[in-house]
């Protein structure tokens, strides 16, 4: 649904007034009188009436969406496979064309899509994973670029010993049933980030509430040879 933004008088409607949306809208219409003109602006002012949350598998399904990694952020010792879903640690440097998006101290990859609505998506790992959401300006380069190591990540340690959340380099243990796959749900919107354990049963495992100023780019850090992480088809 979109608002409908309409105007009396002869000057051009403030772009800044724009109004775009993908929920479902409340309309009711209010006028505004510019301090500085005689014009009167007429405007649907909008309430926005988000969707409610979902709270099982197959209502989280309905927000899955498709991830690839990108080849160009991946360091030189993550093999990617399966079209890209699949990324492992090997000991061998792999023939990646030098590239400013790659990462050079950490065994991390980016995914290629930016998320800016509700998504879904699940992981299947072995080893010793973080599976991680970050603004793309994170840096490549400095020693505290790990995932959950700063304040453009957040990150889901994942190994037989457990799960351990991060953000901003502050650590939270994780309590939780151990599953090899786990789940990650995003509402950049209402600012919630949402990690489950998937299994036959489905449990929450840590929920983010905060603001996100920028798209986030799902990812991992792999931390020993033969770790993996693929992105599951839904």
């Amino acid at each position: 649904a979109g608002a409908a933004l309409t105007h009396r008088g002869s000057h051009p409607f403030p772009p800044e007034l724009s109004v775009s949306l993908q929920y479902q809208c409340i309309f009711r219409l209010t006028q505004h009188r510019c301090p500085s003109s005689s014009v009167l602006w007429r405007l649907n002012i909008v309430d926005v009436v988000l969707p409610p949350e979902p709270k099982t598998r197959e209502q989280l399904l309905q927000y899955s969406c498709q991830l690839t990694l990108d080849p160009n952020t991946a360091q030189t010792h993550l093999s990617l496979s399966e079209g890209n879903r699949k990324v492992t640690r090997t000991d061998q440097v792999q023939p990646y064309p030098g590239h400013p998006d790659r990462f050079t101290n950490h065994y991390q990859v980016l995914c290629r899509e930016g998320l800016s609505g509700r998504c879904y998506w699940e992981v299947e790992w072995t080893g010793y994973v973080i599976t991680a959401v970050s603004y793309k300006d994170i840096s490549r380069t400095e020693t505290d670029n790990a995932f959950g190591f700063n304040n453009k990540s957040w990150s889901l340690q994942c190994s037989s010993d457990g799960y351990w959340f991060r953000h901003n380099n502050v650590e939270t243990k994780v309590s939780g049933p151990q599953s090899s796959r786990v789940g990650v749900y995003l509402d950049h919107k209402a600012g919630t980030l949402s990690f489950y354990s998937v299994s036959d049963t489905m449990t929450l495992l840590h929920r983010v509430q905060t603001t996100f100023t920028q798209p986030l780019y799902p990812g991992f850090c792999l931390n020993y040879f033969n770790d993996t992480a693929e992105l599951v088809k839904l």
